[in-house]
């Protein structure tokens, strides 16, 4: 797959600068000749594991019902009107993974999961709009797209989903296997599948400011350094005990006053926050794992590549992997950012890494983190 193809034409630049976040894009044979990477029965077992986060759609006598896996049996194939959704299948799918790879033209920290959605004829979930970007990818059978902007994004009170009220669909498409539909942010779709049919959704990382200033906010609590203890030397009698001194207040709000955070700061924070595995995720440690000795022969003949669930990321001196950070010198940080942005280092480029380098790597190998080859 050549980005050319996948875009319909079109560069990543153009892409970007056309449509990204701004307007709809429906690609026809993005990629010719398409075939699921999963079969149906692969997808059910695969949302019956307590790993992988799923949900069970249906629509039975005009009821809306969602059922969060682990999905340990879905309806008859031949009874319409039901969807499963299974999250993350790139983190388990080696396939689905390197197809997530083909929208490495967005940085890693936007890039969030591929979805797939199996679903039977007439299933879908309802009009809605997402918060985030996606590329809807018809990987079997056909399903029909509405979609439409400026809409009134009012839900349907009392839904098991989030589920447009007032949806007024403006262009229609039905997608063939191969065929992908671009959808910026908030833009109003209702996907309907005609006959059986999977969908494969590449979405992004979109964290509200409200979510992300939270998590700073504990980030930094770590590292607040107040020294002093409230005093008042000068205190006079009180006429009005419950009320709070001014003098307090003056106090507390110059210490307050007194916390600041860096742009390093800001980095650190959001190299471990992007880069920090979902609760859902879980490393397994090889089975037996080589010396050290043997892991420095192995990797200068195979080279050593991330885990699908593996996120690593770098800014400046600082590198992130899995929510965790280290400060690295130039020699080092250039063969780890070829990792981080490869997520790939050949035999070659492994033998010559540094004795740190080396350590963290083998480190990182025994925690599941990076494998051989």
């Amino acid at each position: 797959m050549k980005n050319f193809t996948l875009l319909g034409g079109l560069s990543p630049a153009q892409f970007l600068r056309d449509y990204w976040h701004k307007k709809p894009l429906l690609i026809r044979q993005a990629i010719p000749g398409f075939k699921p990477l999963l079969s149906a029965d692969a997808l059910f077992k695969m949302a019956a594991r307590d790993d992988v986060e799923s949900r069970l759609i249906t629509h039975f006598k005009q009821e809306w019902k969602v059922e969060n896996g682990p999905i340990a049996t879905v309806p008859a194939i031949s009874k319409k009107d039901w969807t499963l959704l299974v999250q993350g299948v790139n983190l388990h799918d080696d396939m689905a993974d390197a197809l997530l790879r083909q929208f490495s033209f967005i940085p890693d920290t936007r890039l969030d999961d591929l979805m797939v959605s199996y679903a039977t004829d007439t299933g879908g979930v309802g009009p809605h709009f997402d918060s985030y970007d996606v590329f809807l990818l018809q990987a079997h059978g056909q399903r029909r797209w509405k979609i439409g902007a400026g809409q009134d994004l009012t839900l349907v009170q009392g839904s098991a989903l989030k589920i447009l009220k007032n949806f007024t669909p403006e262009q229609e498409f039905v997608l063939e296997p191969g065929d992908m539909l671009y959808l910026p942010p908030q833009y109003a779709h209702d996907g309907t599948a005609i006959g059986e049919c999977m969908t494969y959704s590449i979405g992004f990382r979109a964290p509200a400011f409200q979510e992300l200033g939270e998590a700073f906010l504990q980030f930094m609590a770590d590292s607040i350094d107040l020294p002093g203890r409230y005093a008042d030397a000068d205190l006079a009698p009180t006429k009005h005990p419950a009320e709070i001194g001014r003098n307090m207040l003056s106090q507390i709000s110059d210490a307050l006053n007194k916390v600041r955070f860096t742009d390093d700061d800001v980095a650190i924070f959001v190299g471990e926050y992007l880069s920090d595995p979902k609760a859902t995720v879980f490393f397994e440690s090889p089975p037996r794992p080589l010396t050290l000795s043997r892991f420095t022969a192995a990797i200068a003949k195979r080279g050593v590549s991330l885990s699908r669930k593996t996120q690593m990321l770098y800014r400046g001196k600082h590198l992130f992997i899995n929510g965790e950070s280290f400060a690295a010198g130039r020699e080092d940080k250039a063969s780890l950012c070829v990792l981080a942005d490869n997520r790939k280092l050949d035999g070659q480029a492994a033998s010559v890494v540094s004795k740190d380098v080396l350590e963290a790597l083998y480190t990182w190998y025994e925690d599941g983190w990076i494998n051989l080859g």
